[in-house]
């Protein structure tokens, strides 16, 4: 169901980590042409990308995640209610960002394992196998980022004090 990229086929943005990869370890693995892809450079657009960061945030009670990409949001001129919602971890009105939002929330509680139903449901709202696997990338990056800044309980800068 999946691609399974080689470094000429991967998305550009995706090209210099696998070759650094397939040159440390003298192969490419599987799982790297699989996943190729960093999360900013995703077909995602903008605003589906920060649904899902919002997701993580709100999930990960991340602060500083929260007032980040609540200014960026604000940035892309994004509906408020869609943000209130975001922040609260609420169901949202737009049912293209509402897939990506649980779609995110069941790889999470799956483990990845969202079963051909979710996925169905998912493509079915115009979203394709790899956003699926750029979900996977996002929730990776956003686990991290919102891990560390609650447990370093990273300060929440003063021009986004009033994204707070």
């Amino acid at each position: 169901m999946f691609t399974n990229h080689t470094i000429e086929s991967a998305p550009a943005g995706s090209r210099r980590a696998m070759t650094a990869t397939a040159s440390h370890l003298g192969y490419l693995p599987t799982a790297i042409g699989l996943m190729s892809g960093s999360f900013d450079g995703t077909s995602l657009d903008p605003v589906a990308r920060e649904v899902l960061v919002m997701t993580m945030a709100a999930r990960n009670g991340c602060h500083l995640c929260r007032a980040m990409h609540t200014a960026r949001l604000t940035a892309l001129d994004a509906d408020q209610a869609l943000i209130a919602s975001l922040r609260a971890g609420e169901p949202l009105a737009d049912p293209r960002l509402e897939a990506i939002r649980v779609f995110t929330l069941r790889v999470l509680d799956t483990a990845g394992d969202v079963g051909e139903p979710a996925l169905k449901e998912f493509f079915a709202r115009g979203y394709t196998e790899r956003n699926a696997l750029e979900v996977v990338l996002g929730i990776g990056a956003y686990t991290m980022s919102t891990l560390a800044n609650r447990l370093t309980g990273a300060p929440i800068d003063e021009h986004l004090r009033q994204f707070a």
